[in-house]
């Protein structure tokens, strides 16, 4: 029987030895390449990426270094997710359309607490996958909250 996540391969050059992995929120799978046809709204629980060593150290360098969310550049088929319908087939059930709010307000917290202890101790006293992963969660949020609010014209 299945009890948790599976090693995906690279989301950037899909290489199967990976060794990092970050978490997302379901709604920054929007900002995947080739997201298109996966509906969000049904994913159940968070959204992992893997990287291989050499795509985790250009990653690294592009989020600590540059400021720049490599989330565009990862393929959203190389993304280990959970769909609703899933569950569903396996259970024989229907069930309600989950609600992300809690996901995501807890791994804001948790990004927003991180990144703070970065900037208010150092760098080096926070684990740099964490580190990492908290910029891009921050980021991916505030990208699609800007992408669903109509701009003022």
């Amino acid at each position: 029987m299945y009890t948790g996540k599976t090693e995906m391969p690279c989301c950037l050059c899909g290489d199967a030895d990976t060794v990092a992995r970050l978490d997302i929120p379901p709604r920054a799978v929007q900002l995947l390449r080739n997201s298109g046809p996966i509906a969000w709204r049904d994913i159940v629980g968070e959204v992992s990426i893997h990287f291989c060593e050499s795509d985790w150290a250009v990653v690294t360098d592009l989020v600590l270094e540059t400021g720049m969310s490599p989330l565009p550049r990862c393929n959203a088929a190389r993304a280990d997710l959970d769909i609703r319908e899933d569950f569903e087939a396996l259970l024989n059930d229907v069930r309600e359309e989950p609600d992300q709010t809690p996901t995501e307000r807890r791994m804001l917290a948790e990004s927003r607490e991180r990144i703070a202890t970065a900037e208010r101790e150092g760098r080096e006293t926070v684990n740099t996958r964490a580190l990492v992963e908290a910029y891009v969660r921050v980021w991916a949020m505030a990208d699609v909250d800007a992408a669903a609010t109509p701009a003022d014209d």
